[in-house]
C-alpha cells in the first residue's frame, strides 16, 4: 500500500491518503550527511494482486472526550484506470481510517509517486490534486513542498450562515531516516521512516474569524513489503459553540502477500 487518504471532518483529506501525501515548514532536521536510497521504487509495491491486511485503532472527539475504537482494513492493488490522460494504479481499502471502502489513485514513474486522488473524494482534495507525495531517488534526510494554495473552497460550512468556509492549505513530505520496526506482521530492517505534514487557515465567511487545521502522518515503509505502519495526528479548532477536535489513527500491518 502506498499513502492513505483518510477523509474526516478535518479534511471535509486529504485525506492521503497518503502521505502520503504534510510540515510548518520544510527544513530537515540535523546536519547528517544525505544517502541516496537505491531502487527506491522497490518499498513502494504495486502490482495488481497484491493485498495487506492492517489492524488499526483510532481515537476521536472534542478535546478531553475521546473515543477508541479498532478496525480493520484490507488493501488491495485491484488494476489501472486513466484520469485525465495518465494510467494511476488503483489501491481498494476496506475499511481506511475506520471511514468505509475507498480507491485512491497513484502513478509511479522514474522520478517519484503523484497522488491523483481518491474516490469518495472531497471538494478539497478535488482542488489540490495530483501532487507528489515522493521523489526518487528517496534522499536521507529530504524535505519538500508538495502544495500551496490559498483561496480554495474548503466544501463545508462550519460556522453555520449558508456559505462553505474558504480555505488555504500547506502540504509537505519528509524523510527522516531509516529505522527497525516491529509489527504484528514481523520485524522489518532499514524501514524508511517518512513524516507528511499539512496545515490550514480556514476563514469563516460569517464571523470573518480565521481558525486553523493541522495533519501530521508518520509512516514506516519496508523494502519489498510496502507501508507497514503508520500513525496520525489531526487537530481542527472549534466555530461557534463548537469545541475543537483531535483524532489519532494509527494501522499496523498484519499481513501480506506481494506479487511479484
Amino acid at each position: 500500500m502506498l499513502k492513505r487518504e483518510l477523509v474526516t471532518s478535518l479534511m471535509a483529506i486529504m485525506g492521503l491518503c497518503l502521505l502520503f501525501g504534510l510540515h510548518p515548514g520544510p527544513e530537515v532536521a540535523g546536519a547528517e550527511e544525505p544517502v541516496t536510497i537505491a531502487k527506491s521504487e522497490e518499498y513502494f509495491p504495486d502490482t495488481p494482486g497484491s493485498r495487506w491486511t492492517y489492524r488499526g485503532q483510532i481515537s476521536e472527539g472534542p478535546l478531553q472526550v475521546v473515543e477508541l475504537k479498532f478496525f480493520t482494513n484490507v488493501s488491495t492493488v485491484s488494476g489501472t484506470k486513466t484520469i485525465n490522460g495518465a494510467t494511476v494504479t488503483v489501491f481498494h481499502d476496506t475499511n481506511p481510517g475506520n471511514h468505509g471502502p475507498s480507491d485512491s489513485f497513484y502513478r509511479r514513474d522514474a522520478v517519484g509517486i503523484v497522488y491523483y486522488g481518491s474516490e469518495p473524494g472531497t471538494p478539497l482534495e478535488e482542488q489540490i490534486t495530483p501532487y507528489q507525495i515522493f521523489r526518487f531517488p528517496l534522499t536521507v534526510p529530504s524535505s519538500f513542498q508538495q502544495f500551496d494554495r490559498s483561496g480554495l473552497n474548503f466544501g463545508s460550512d462550519m460556522d453555520r450562515d449558508g456559505t462553505d468556509e474558504n480555505v488555504d492549505v500547506q502540504g509537505w513530505s519528509t524523510v527522516i531516516g531509516r529505522e527497525t520496526i516491529t509489527v504484528p506482521a514481523g520485524t522489518f530492517q532499514d524501514a524508511v521512516k517518512v513524516e507528511a505534514r499539512m496545515k490550514m487557515q480556514i476563514h469563516l465567511s460569517g464571523s470573518r474569524h480565521t481558525i486553523s487545521g493541522s495533519d501530521v502522518m508518520t509512516a514506516w515503509f519496508a523494502k519489498g513489503v510496502g507501508l507497514v505502519k503508520y500513525s496520525e495526528r489531526q487537530e481542527l479548532a472549534g466555530a461557534k459553540e463548537d469545541r475543537g477536535v483531535v483524532t489519532e489513527i494509527s494501522e499496523e500491518l498484519e499481513d501480506h502477500d506481494v506479487k511479484l
